[in-house]
């Protein structure tokens, strides 16, 4: 019985190690990014600021944030969205009770100002982005934008006269 031998074409050590090493790099890069979120998330940019919990969550249509900030005004709460980036800042004031208080044997919530910055990888739509606050928790809803990529998307020619 003869064995028939199949020639395959190998990819070189070479070429194996740099496939490896571009992968190697993607992946650091990827991991890069996420260190560099989680950093700006534990250090809020203002001095003595806090940071309130945040879910973000995607459905088909929009991406939905949801904040916590129990006690807080809407007056006091300021959202901006700049490039791919959702700035939500504001201030929590301490209310001030009737009877004096001679000490405080625990205190866990926080006052003062606050900032989070979640970063948003999706294109959104700026313009249909809705924010409401609800028993303590701030939603936002920002739409996708619609992927154009494979659609052709006509434009017009025009002549112009000599």
């Amino acid at each position: 019985m003869a064995v028939k031998r199949v020639m395959v074409k190998s990819v070189g050590p070479a070429g194996l190690e740099r496939i490896e090493l571009q992968r190697l790099t993607e992946r650091i890069g990827w991991l890069f990014s996420l260190l560099q979120e989680a950093a700006a998330v534990q250090s809020p940019s203002l001095a003595g600021a806090w940071s309130p919990p945040v879910d973000v969550c995607e459905t088909t249509d929009a991406i939905l944030i949801r904040i916590e900030l129990p006690g807080v005004p809407a007056a006091n709460i300021k959202l901006g969205l700049n490039g791919n980036q959702l700035r939500i800042c504001g201030e929590k004031k301490k209310k001030s009770t009737r009877q004096r208080i001679t000490s405080h044997h625990c205190s866990e919530r926080a006052y003062g100002r606050f900032e989070r910055n979640v970063p948003i990888r999706w294109p959104v739509d700026v313009n249909g982005a809705t924010a409401e606050l609800s028993k303590g928790v701030l939603v936002v809803q920002l739409p996708k934008l619609k992927d154009r990529r494979g659609t052709e998307i006509p434009i017009p020619v025009t002549e112009k006269a000599d």
